[in-house]
């Protein structure tokens, strides 16, 4: 089923270095068909049961033959979410809409800028994570998804180039990757409120307080190599702007504040700007 998919459509984002992130292809797939109801899973990029059983639902309540590879009948049956332009055929930018640009929305998100939700509109929010995108690739930042884009979209997730410990003990819950039809950017422990929250490695503190955007009270520590590590929902911030910290020491104490559905750290490592898989570099 997955060689028939990728022989349909021949992908114009996904490179072999990040497979493992999924396939954009699929998942602008998944996005087409959430929009018309037949998808509930996440926005994955993996040809799963789940997005092969939507493609058959699809086919079945359009009359069409019911084999789970989204042809050429099936695709115009998604509108404009089964259309896309051909590799290199079409620059999106603000504005433009469907099959590609959910395509586009997924890569960035696994390259560290993710835009909201997953829905192949290019509005404001995906401007803004295309503009520093290319900031962080040393492209010009214009707006504008075109081959310079595509190219670098190419390239390898980024991921964390220093050692880092563990914040605070036990299990993780959300991990980062795909959660829904958005893109969560870190990982999240869960733990009573008040429990302790340590440095994942040794630098300056940066920022400590309360963090408009859903953060609560957040602290964020800068480190070499140009990683940032932030830590959110605290219920109690323990330094201050400009402190040196060291490893395993404390930061702060777990909490709910800001949009937070019960106690728990939401960890996040930033590479120059980039999210990347804080387990990238966990020891």
């Amino acid at each position: 089923m997955r060689t028939a998919l990728a022989t349909v459509f021949a992908s114009i984002l996904l490179a072999p270095s990040a497979a493992a992130a999924g396939d954009p292809e699929i998942a602008a797939l998944q996005v087409g068909l959430r929009s018309h109801g037949f998808y509930a899973g996440t926005v994955d990029g993996v040809l799963g049961a789940g997005t092969v059983q939507a493609v058959q639902r699809l086919q079945r309540k359009k009359g069409l033959a019911i084999d789970g590879v989204p042809g050429p009948q099936t695709r115009k049956a998604l509108g404009r979410y089964g259309k896309r332009a051909p590799f290199g055929g079409r620059v999106l930018a603000v504005g433009s809409r469907g099959w590609d640009v959910a395509a586009l929305q997924f890569a960035l998100a696994w390259h560290g800028f993710p835009s909201g939700n997953f829905d192949g509109v290019f509005g404001v929010s995906t401007d803004q994570a295309l503009r520093d995108f290319q900031r962080w690739s040393g492209l010009n930042a214009d707006g504008l998804a075109g081959p310079s884009v595509i190219r670098a979209l190419r390239g390898p997730v980024p991921t964390c180039p220093i050692s880092l410990a563990a914040p605070m003990p036990g299990p993780l819950g959300d991990i980062f990757g795909p959660r829904g039809n958005r893109f969560h950017s870190g990982i999240d422990y869960p733990a009573q409120r008040g429990v302790p929250v340590a440095a994942a490695a040794s630098g300056v503190v940066v920022y400590a307080g309360w963090a408009a955007g859903g953060w609560g009270r957040l602290v964020t520590v800068a480190h070499a190599s140009g990683v940032r590590t932030m830590y959110a929902h605290l219920s109690r911030v323990a330094v201050r702007a400009g402190q040196r910290v060291a490893t395993g020491q404390r930061v702060g104490r777990a909490g709910a504040s800001g949009h937070a559905s019960g106690p728990h750290l939401h960890f996040e490592v930033r590479v120059g700007g980039a999210a990347v898989d804080p387990l990238s570099g966990l020891l």
